[in-house]
């Protein structure tokens, strides 16, 4: 959901100046030799709260600012320093960036106390006073903090520690330095102040550690403080789950444990052994970078040494092209990975989709125009939230900073976000409006179909980072929060509203999401006092004074969706899910509480729910269900990290009501369910004012509901589909042994965003690396692209003897322009599957297929295509379920298809009827002059000039068909075309990905000439467009 996005910004971590790679090309490089290497940045460290960051050199320790990128401190070592404790290695942060560490070559660490002073400035801006714009309040008090600067920065020498036994690794966490030494091998912890008894280290041999390997040493440590573990990796390549400890009794005679763990990556060879970790705390993952420069991620189930293996994220290219892996880190909120490499770099999604990677660019040019970014990485920390990832070059003295762009869905889960792809930069939203406009826009990579809005600048000022957004379901309205207050915006109007009230604006921090209800901006909110549901319309002003409705909640909300006509859903930290009716008029709004359900002893962890949602039976929904009554009728969809999991409620012995649990799906990136897409509607005294929606149409009480119960979810590879929930739901329910119905697996090479059912389509995103000649830089750009799901619906249902739901769901589909190639598509699934794998002939799909595509118009030029495009071998196949091609022929003829007709010649000839093809082709050129297709009359005559080179052949049919041939002798004298023979192989077919030119399951071949087909008249492949 990460994509890089444009060209980074450069800094300078040194004064050295960079002399240009573009003139004579005669520098002399040793001059500054001396000069780059020690101005070269070896490591790079962000503090939590990632207001700083710290720098080293091998003589400088640098203290930035992130946002904006700014020095804000620095002290250089002297030489004696230098001479008495060796180079700087790398550099530390404690957590609060109070404490920077810097560990030598020498074996010692040297500590520095950073002091933030925030009466004395720096940076601070000197304008003339002179007649300026009027302005808010708001906006004067940014104006205002703006010239005053930024707080100074102070760096203080504390102490130094010797390490006698030698320096593997360092880690800085909040109480205490963990530092893992050599001589001999041992973990010593060092208290940044003594504690209670007035020690301050204490320090437990590797070689006393039961759970690991004996003569180990631990040359790398990464902590997380959310799931307070630890992952060691050791000399051996091994790589273990550890806890500290708490103290033991002082009375107690059992040896001193420090601390606890598991060992979860074993290399069974030399390419497995672990180098570089990264934890995941979102989702409970750990990922192990290893020697060839695969990434294996394994998932924490506990604390006890359950962590299986999740996936395998694989090398992009051999080892010799991206090197070894340098760095691995996971985005602040876990969606995704970024792997840097010593000669490059790549970003995944959570569950293993790339989204970026730097492997495509040309070494040459890169190198020319002195791209360090694009060349390695040799430390990389994320910023602003994910917005932006600073990375560090091999043997570079400059900072990169890459701009990333990501989905909203990482910030605010809901239906709307998942159905319409809206993107978050670092100053602004990009809104695609693909979805409102005619087919052939929507599947276009046209620049112009994103909406570009930009954040307030006051607002982008006070509050950034931006933390979550949220599109109302039509597509009228986008709200944004940031780390206090709110703000909203109108595509139509392009007005932000925001609040002109400072204090109103800090008064309050959106936590729990938000979203829409036609105009009105639902907002789950903390406040220092309380816990609030609060409602805005998008008509009035931000302030107190405007708010329509305030809710207050027991406790925190972990997630809020709007599910049906005009229910509300909150899930709270106490584990109760809430159930609010929203009654609207037209002079009111507010939420009346009907249920809630108690989940405790279900839900272990509230605050690891993503998203929640429910399905209640039709009749519930229809005009006489009983709102208090849903809470007994619903079965409730929860996100639980990755895991989406199922409650049916049923009645115990009691009557009481209870709720069976069932995990349906794993590795869930997101899900969409249609029926949450509904728009709300209502008697007119309940609802406000319709909103115009691209959905209105969909209307769940239809008795035909084709996907509009469907379910769909992605999980890192491939796009999945349950038709409909409620056979899911009846499939999962304890009462009944039945296995869960499969999904309907449709597979992308791009990272797919939204489903768009009304289309047929799956829409996403790639970003590519454009590099030019005339410019001295690269950047990234996104491409939209699409790719058809209905084939592989059409296949399920026929798969499963459903002709009449597959007849249904063509009806539906049938106005595309796309739609015969969408039935191309499933015509060559099916064929290439059966060819390659031949199915028993009573459990073969092939004839199922072809029946139901019979019944459409453009049956035969569906059949042409299909063996234009895909190998002869398969015609066989294909023709043994099919009439014999002359009556194949002769239809086509009758109906006045004379370019379908020309291709059925082909399959003539190809099956050595050749006096055949010779006869019908003449026939089929007298078609052709009747009608006045010269162009197809060209292409007859090249075909049997191709037959026939002497140009006999050619003759005689021109002299039956009564063409002055003789005029026309020398053109086609010239032509010398190969006549195809049975044994060539046809052009391979791009099906799947084909929308923006993606990949093909088809197979391969040597192609016939062009000149000897001709395609149907509708054989436009409109999803090719980029």
């Amino acid at each position: 959901m990460y994509w890089p996005l444009g060209a980074p910004r450069v800094y300078a971590a040194s004064r050295r100046k960079r002399k240009s790679s573009f003139g004579n090309g005669e520098e002399k490089e040793d001059e500054d030799a001396k000069d780059r290497a020690t101005a070269t940045i070896l490591g790079l460290r962000i503090s939590r709260n990632g207001h700083l960051f710290a720098t080293i050199s091998e003589t400088a320790l640098t203290i930035w600012q992130t946002a904006p990128v700014v020095v804000l401190a620095s002290v250089t070592r002297s030489i004696q320093s230098l001479k008495s404790y060796g180079n700087n290695v790398s550099v530390l942060l404690r957590p609060d960036s109070s404490i920077a560490v810097v560990q030598t070559s020498l074996g010692f660490l040297i500590t520095y106390t950073v002091i933030t002073d925030l009466n004395a400035r720096v940076y601070q801006q000197l304008r003339e006073n002179g007649h300026s714009r009027r302005q808010s309040n708001a906006d004067r008090q940014t104006v205002e903090l703006e010239r005053r600067g930024f707080p100074e920065v102070n760096i203080r020498f504390r102490m130094v520690i010797k390490v006698d036994a030698g320096i593997g690794k360092v880690l800085a966490q909040d109480d205490e330095l963990v530092v893992a030494t050599e001589r001999p091998p041992a973990v010593q912890c060092i208290r940044w102040a003594p504690d209670n008894t007035g020690s301050q280290t204490s320090t437990e041999l590797l070689s006393r550690m039961t759970w690991i390997q004996k003569k180990s040493g631990v040359v790398d440590m990464v902590y997380d403080r959310a799931m307070s573990l630890a992952v060691w990796i050791t000399n051996e390549g091994r790589a273990y789950a550890v806890q500290r400890l708490s103290s033991a009794p002082k009375d107690s005679d059992a040896p001193k444990r420090l601390f606890r763990g598991y060992g979860f990556h074993t290399p069974r060879k030399d390419q497995d052994v672990a180098t570089r970790a990264a934890i995941n705390a979102r989702f409970s993952l750990l990922a192990i970078g290893c020697a060839n420069a695969e990434i294996h991620v394994y998932t924490a189930r506990d604390y006890v040494g359950s962590i299986p293996l999740s996936h395998k994220l694989d090398s992009l290219a051999s080892p010799l092209t991206t090197g070894r892996i340098t760095t691995l880190s996971y985005s602040p909120d876990g969606y995704c990975l970024f792997a840097g490499y010593e000669k490059g770099w790549a970003i995944w999604s959570v569950f293993g989709k790339l989204q970026g990677s730097s492997f495509t660019a040309d070494p040459k040019l890169s190198e020319a125009n002195g791209e360090g970014w694009l060349q390695g990485v040799h430390d990389a920390v994320w910023l602003n939230a994910g917005i932006n990832v600073l990375l560090t070059g091999q043997n570079d003295d400059r900072l990169w900073l890459m701009e990333m762009t990501k989905s909203a869905v990482t910030g605010c889960f809901c239906a709307a976000n998942v159905s319409r792809a809206v993107l978050l930069t670092n100053t602004s939203l990009m809104v695609y409006r693909g979805y409102d406009l005619p087919v052939l826009t929507t599947i276009s990579a046209d620049a112009s179909l994103w909406h570009h809005v930009q954040i307030p600048s006051t607002y982008l000022a006070n509050q950034r980072p931006i933390r979550s957004v949220v599109i109302s379901p039509d597509g009228r309205y986008v709200a944004i929060a940031g780390r206090r207050g709110l703000a909203h915006y109108s595509l139509g109007s392009g007005r932000w509203k925001t609040f002109d009230d400072m204090q109103a604006e800090n008064a309050f921090v959106v936590r729990g999401g938000m979203c829409w209800y036609q105009h009105i901006l639902i907002a789950a909110v903390e406040t220092d006092e309380y816990h609030e549901l609060r409602l805005y319309s998008r008509e009035r002003g931000l302030d107190d004074l405007s708010l329509l409705y305030v809710e207050q909640l027991p406790s925190p909300a972990v997630v809020i969706a709007i599910t049906g006509q005009d229910s509300l859903l909150v899930y709270t930290y106490k584990n109760i899910l809430y159930h609010f009716v929203i009654n609207a008029s037209s002079t009111a709004v507010s939420l009346v509480q009907v249920g809630q359900i108690a989940l405790n002893g279900i839900v272990r962890a509230p605050a690891r729910v993503r998203a929640v949602t429910w399905i209640l039976p039709d009749h519930q929904l229809q005009g006489d269900g009983d709102p208090s009554q849903d809470v007994a009728h619903a079965s409730v969809l929860f996100l639980v990290d990755a895991k989406l999991v199922l409650l049916q409620s049923s009645m115990n012995g009691d009557g009481d009501l209870k709720y069976d649990m069932r995990v349906v799906a794993n590795n869930v990136e997101y899900f969409d369910l249609m029926r949450d897409r509904l728009a709300p509607l209502g008697t007119p005294e309940r609802s406000l004012p319709p909103s115009p929606s691209a959905e209105d149409s969909l209307n769940v009480f239809t008795p035909d509901r084709g996907l509009k119960y469907s379910l769909w979810y992605f999980d890192g590879n491939e796009v999945q589909c349950w038709l409909d929930v409620e056979d899911l739901i009846e499939s999962a329910s304890t009462s009944n042994d039945r296995d869960l119905p499969q999904t309907v697996v449709i597979s992308t090479d791009f990272y797919p965003t939204s489903v768009v059912l009304d289309k047929g389509l799956l829409l996403g995103l790639d970003a590519d690396l454009v590099q030019r000649r005339d410019v001295q830089f690269a950047f990234f750009r996104l491409s939209i692209r699409t790719q058809l799901f209905i084939p592989q619906i059409f296949r399920r249902h026929l798969a499963h003897f459903d002709a009449s739901s597959a007849s249904s769901l063509a009806q539906r589909y049938e106005p595309l322009p796309y739609f015969s190639h969408a039935l191309e598509i499933l015509l060559h699934l099916v064929l290439d599957d059966e060819v390659d794998t031949p199915p028993p002939p009573d459990s073969a799909l092939l004839p199922s297929v072809l029946s139901f595509l019979s019944s459409f118009p453009d049956y035969l030029d569906i059949l042409v295509q299909c063996t234009r495009k895909t190998e002869v071998r398969s015609w066989r196949t294909l023709f043994s379920h099919l009439p014999p091609p002359q009556e194949l022929f002769e239809a086509s003829l009758q109906k006045g298809m004379l370019k379908t007709a020309g291709g059925y010649l082909l399959v003539l000839h190809t099956f050595e009827e050749t006096e055949t093809s010779s006869e019908q082709c003449v026939r089929l050129l007298q078609h052709a002059k009747v009608v006045g297709d010269w162009d197809l009359c060209k292409e007859l005559a090249r075909f049997l000039m191709a037959l026939d080179e002497s140009g006999d052949t050619l003759r005689e049919a021109m002299k039956r068909v009564q063409l002055n041939h003789a005029t026309q002798e020398s053109e086609y004298e010239s032509v010398r075309l190969k006549t195809p023979r049975p044994g060539d192989r046809r052009k391979k077919y791009e099906v799947g990905n084909q929308i923006n030119g993606g990949g093909s399951p088809a197979r391969s071949g040597t192609p016939i000439s062009p000149t000897l087909l001709v395609g149907g008249d509708k054989d436009q492949d409109y999803l090719s467009q980029q």
